[in-house]
């Protein structure tokens, strides 16, 4: 069994263990179910002539908010049925008319629609062309070229946990509109509907393709260590970047000890984890593990099962969160140790037992380094450490 989580966080790690299927977010996702929308939109006078004329398949009449409005959304891409658009152009409508759709952040909601999924997940944002921001200064009408992106699929949790990777894939479609919307056959189409492939399934993909090797990944990702990818295809190297940074504890930790971790595991091991990725499944070289990550990758293996892609993102987000308990916990035992020769053996009992005991004497090692009596604690306990080693 996995350590106990806080409540509200063990359901999904029960049905990952157990390999059921009863939970709402167990059901796995299919590519078919997701769906995107692309608006032009203007606001004040401009609103008149929208941004755009539509991806071809509607007429301009149906591809134009309702008129009264201040703005105006212009559809330039969809793969929703008519009914559907009108209904998610309707909700967009209104999140502008409430103020509550700002520039370059993204937000996650659910959304009913005329679809088979009757309700889904919807990330929309408003995000204006890098190489128009200067350019807006220019216009006559006081305002640049806009856009709206809604990609929808899954459920608005499941979409609430891949907020971070949806932002940045909104970042590629920028770079994808060019200066004009001419490419939007060629790049902004394929770009949009492959959304759900390339920033939802990548530790999806990872699970599957490293099974019970998934553990050194898992090591490597907390621990900081440098990894190093071989002989893999662009779409696998970057799956296996994309895993190692959701599985680190960047942003959960203070960002100079994560720093100065790296900096130390760089000059402890002299050596990256090496990823050999040639044949059909990839071999590692200078691979470390522990306990505590086997038991996780137990977790993911079992979850495989059912396909469901945000219940990795779950999982993940567990045992990031049980890892930041285990450190806690310990910077409080050492808090204690300093005045109590008994809370010193607890220290040394909870490193035995948490199956992390490597990793989280490094963290905490770096985090007291200019604490006396903190970093005394943290040599002892290196030595029991070692002694518990050779014996």
């Amino acid at each position: 069994m996995l350590p106990a989580l806080p409540d509200g966080e063990e359901r999904e790690l029960e049905s990952s263990e157990e390999g059921g299927g009863a939970g709402e977010e167990r059901r796995p996702e299919r590519h078919g179910s997701t769906y995107h929308g692309l608006y032009g939109y203007r606001s004040g006078r401009s609103s008149q002539q929208g941004a755009g004329s539509g991806d071809g398949s509607r007429g301009s009449a149906a591809a134009e908010t309702p008129s009264g409005e201040d703005f105006s959304l212009s559809l330039l891409d969809t793969n929703l049925p008519a009914e559907a658009e009108t209904e998610l152009r309707s909700f967009i409508a209104k999140r502008l008319t409430k103020g509550a759709l700002f520039e370059g952040m993204g937000n996650v909601a659910s959304v009913g629609l005329s679809i088979p999924e009757c309700k889904v997940g919807c990330y929309y944002c408003r995000f204006q062309q890098e190489n128009l921001l200067e350019m807006a200064t220019l216009e006559s009408d006081g305002g640049a070229p806009e856009y709206v992106v809604c990609l929808l699929g899954g459920s608005e949790k499941g979409l609430e946990l891949f907020r971070l990777e949806l932002d940045k894939y909104i970042q590629g479609l920028k770079i994808s509109l060019g200066l004009q919307e001419k490419n939007l056959e060629t790049c902004v189409n394929p770009y949009l509907r492959s959304w759900f492939e390339n920033a939802v399934c990548p530790i999806q993909r990872v699970v599957q393709l490293f099974q019970e090797k998934l553990a050194f990944l898992l090591h490597a990702a907390l621990s900081y260590t440098p990894v190093e990818v071989k002989n893999a295809d662009e779409r696998t190297e970057k799956d296996i970047s994309r895993f190692l940074a959701a599985a680190g504890l960047q942003g959960l930790v203070q960002e100079g000890t994560m720093t100065s971790l790296c900096i130390a595991m760089t000059e402890e091991q002299h050596k990256s984890v090496i990823i050999d990725c040639s044949g059909p499944q990839p071999q590692l070289h200078n691979a470390g593990s522990n306990k505590f990550c086997e038991d996780w990758m137990h977790a993911f293996v079992n979850g495989a099962e059912g396909g469901n892609p945000f219940l990795f993102r779950q999982i993940l987000e567990n045992f990031k969160l049980k890892a930041i308990q285990d450190i806690n916990n310990l910077k409080r035992f050492i808090r204690q140790a300093e005045m109590n020769h008994y809370a010193l053996f607890k220290c040394y009992m909870f490193l035995k037992n948490c199956g992390s005991g490597d990793i989280l004497l490094k963290i905490v090692k770096v985090e007291h380094a200019g604490m006396p009596e903190a970093r005394n604690v943290v040599t002892v306990l290196e030595e029991f450490m070692r002694e518990t080693e050779m014996a």
